[in-house]
C-alpha cells in the first residue's frame, strides 16, 4: 500500500487551489476580457495566465525546489522528488464565452506517484480535492461513484464528439453501445464521473495537465481511470477513460477493438 500523502502537503494545495479558483471569478464574464490564439490554435485569456503565476508564487515560495508544470508558461525543474501540475483554467473556451462549466485544477505528483488532485467549478462554486490514502473532500454530499455495471445503462461524456479528434470505429462503438452519451467536457466531466451523476469520461488526446489530477481524484472516489490501452502512468498527448470501474473494461474493449 502506497504511503499517504502528508496532511500539510494536502492543505497547503488545497488552500491555494481554493485562492486561485476565486481568482478566475474576477474576469469570468468580463466584457473586456482579452482572448489570445496560441500556436496549437487553443484560446489563452490573462486569467489564464494570472492565475498560473498565482499558484507558481504560491508553490515556489513554500517549496522553492519543487518542479512546476503548468499550460502557460515554461516549466521549472526542480531538485526534489515532487512535482505539481497547474492548468489555470481548464476550458478556456467555456470561460471565454462566459459558460460556467470551466475549471481550475491543480495536482501534485512524488515519488510515490500521484499524491494530490484538485478541481474547482469557480461559476458553480463546486470542487473535489483528494490526497492519496486521505479520502475526498467535496462540495457534493455524494463523493463516490456510480454503481451501474453496464455500458447500454451508462452516461458517457467527453469533451467533444468530433471527428478527426476521435476515431470514427471507436465513435462509432461507443454511438452503438446504447449508452447516453453528453458533452459534460474538460474537468468539468471528471468531477461528474468522481460524483456519481455520469458512468465515465472518455477523452481521446489529452494534455498532462488536463488530466493530472484525476489520477488521485477517481481512485480515491473508487473509480478507475487508465489511457486507452489500459495503462495509468501519466502521459501526454494520449487518450485517457476515466470510470466507476464497473464498466471500464467494457468501454476499453469498445474503444480498441
Amino acid at each position: 500500500m502506497q504511503t499517504p500523502v502528508e496532511n500539510d502537503l494536502l492543505d497547503f494545495a488545497k488552500a491555494i487551489a481554493a485562492e486561485a479558483a476565486s481568482l478566475t471569478l474576477q474576469w469570468f464574464q468580463s466584457h473586456d476580457l482579452r482572448v489570445d490564439i496560441k500556436s496549437d490554435t487553443t484560446e489563452v485569456t490573462d486569467a489564464d495566465k494570472a492565475v498560473e503565476e498565482y499558484l507558481r508564487t504560491a508553490i515556489g515560495k513554500e517549496f522553492p525546489h519543487d518542479t512546476i508544470i503548468g499550460e502557460e508558461s515554461e516549466n521549472f525543474s526542480g531538485e526534489s522528488q515532487r512535482k505539481w501540475i497547474i492548468d489555470p483554467i481548464d476550458g478556456t473556451a467555456s470561460f471565454a464565452r462566459g459558460v460556467p462549466l470551466y475549471s481550475s485544477l491543480l495536482a501534485m505528483f512524488d515519488d510515490s506517484g500521484p499524491a494530490i488532485g484538485i478541481i474547482h467549478l469557480p461559476a458553480l462554486n463546486e470542487f473535489i480535492a483528494a490526497g492519496r490514502g486521505r479520502g475526498v473532500s467535496c462540495s457534493q454530499l455524494e463523493n463516490s461513484v456510480s454503481s451501474v455495471t453496464k455500458v447500454s445503462d451508462s452516461c458517457i461524456s467527453s469533451s467533444s464528439f468530433d471527428t478527426p479528434w476521435w476515431p470514427e470505429n471507436s465513435l462509432l462503438k461507443i454511438a452503438a453501445s446504447g449508452a447516453k452519451t453528453r458533452t459534460w467536457g474538460d474537468g468539468y466531466g471528471y468531477f461528474l464521473v468522481a460524483t456519481g451523476r455520469i458512468e465515465a469520461m472518455v477523452d481521446p488526446s489529452l494534455y498532462t495537465y488536463d488530466i493530472a489530477p484525476m489520477l488521485t481524484i477517481i481512485p480515491e472516489c473508487g473509480g478507475v481511470i487508465s489511457t486507452w490501452d489500459g495503462k495509468s502512468e501519466l502521459v501526454d498527448k494520449v487518450g485517457w477513460v476515466a470510470s466507476n470501474g464497473l464498466i471500464h473494461n467494457d468501454l476499453l474493449a469498445l474503444l480498441n477493438n
